[in-house]
């Protein structure tokens, strides 16, 4: 096959791509990674993310009225149209782009994929949550700390201490290294770009719809779709947290309610040797204690050297799929 006549099945599997367009998806993650590294997020205005947002916002407003077997069915339904349009989208602009001259079309590329994952935000709103604890003594910081640690976390932060502001921080940067990088790099692995951007929108609808409550039944798809297409890149992102022991983890994992992102942030607790937990949920390994700031900079670390690994090794992934199928 070539790039200007691939099949679509052959556009959104990657192991059938030539050669020629591994090297242009592999010299794209990098120019991303590199971007994201460098710069962060952009801002809203510019944030395809954002755009989904306020595209759905019809929906999100309509869905939860909805009796819950229609409810379900209009959600159900909802995800579909979405996800399918971002991915057909995704695959239209990639086509253009491996088709495309290498020194523009590469480049391109790689700004389409960038909004896929999101990892110096996350490290960045991590670290600043140690900062602002140690910004002033006592509850000056630790008010400090809550503010910020509310930005990332749904939970209820009013009545948290040092230790639960540290701990909600460390299962924040463990769980969504998954959703933030890992994940959208699996997906990369399998489709291109149109793998990578469907993952963001599953990941955002299952933000916005995957509730309880009014959203019980017309979230539910968003919110079980999410659970299995997380299933492996949840897993892999624990082992890339090298955890010590792995029947440990297997058990510490289990405690949480969710299937998948127990398992990075239970990697991260036996990783550190802390416990982390959040109150009336989970508690894992309950036998440790909570972390302290030196732990809080440990998990940065962690997170940081797991990040890198998992670029590294999608690209040597691009690149030996690329050398294989040159031979082929």
């Amino acid at each position: 096959m070539d790039l200007h006549a691939a099949s679509l099945l052959q556009a959104l599997w990657l192991p059938a791509w030539p050669a020629e367009a591994l090297l242009r998806l592999a010299g794209a993650l990098v120019i991303a990674w590199a971007l994201d590294w460098r710069f962060g997020e952009p801002p809203n205005r510019w944030h395809p993310v954002a755009w989904l947002g306020r595209a759905v916002a019809p929906l999100g407003r309509w869905l939860p009225t909805l009796a819950p077997a229609p409810g379900w069915a209009a959600g159900a339904l909802a995800w579909c149209v979405v996800v399918g349009a971002v991915a057909a989208l995704a695959a239209l602009l990639q086509a253009a782009l491996l088709a495309a001259p290498a020194w523009i079309g590469v480049p391109l590329l790689a700004l389409l994929l960038k909004p896929a994952f999101a990892w110096r935000m996350l490290h960045d709103e991590v670290s600043a949550v140690g900062t602002a604890l140690a910004s002033a003594p006592g509850a000056a910081g630790l008010a400090a700390g809550r503010t910020q640690v509310g930005r990332l976390c749904s939970r209820d932060v009013a009545s948290l201490d040092a230790d639960a502001v540290r701990e909600t921080a460390i299962e924040t940067l463990a769980e969504n290294l998954n959703d933030s990088l890992v994940a959208p790099l699996w997906w990369l692995l399998l489709a291109g770009l149109p793998g990578a951007w469907a993952w963001r929108a599953v990941n955002t609808l299952d933000a916005l719809w995957g509730y309880r409550g009014r959203w019980l039944w017309a979230g539910k798809w968003a919110a079980r779709a999410d659970d299995v297409l997380a299933w492996v890149p949840a897993r892999l992102s624990a082992l890339l947290l090298m955890p010590p022991r792995w029947r440990a983890l297997v058990r510490q994992a289990g405690l949480t309610p969710s299937p998948n992102g127990g398992w990075p942030m239970a990697a991260m607790a036996l990783h550190l040797g802390v416990r982390l937990h959040k109150p009336g949920v989970y508690v894992l390994n309950a036998g440790a204690p909570p972390p302290q700031p030196a732990q809080l900079q440990q998990a940065l670390r962690r997170g940081r050297q797991a990040a890198w690994a998992a670029v590294l090794l999608a690209g040597f992934s691009l690149l030996a799929l690329a050398a294989w199928r040159g031979l082929a």
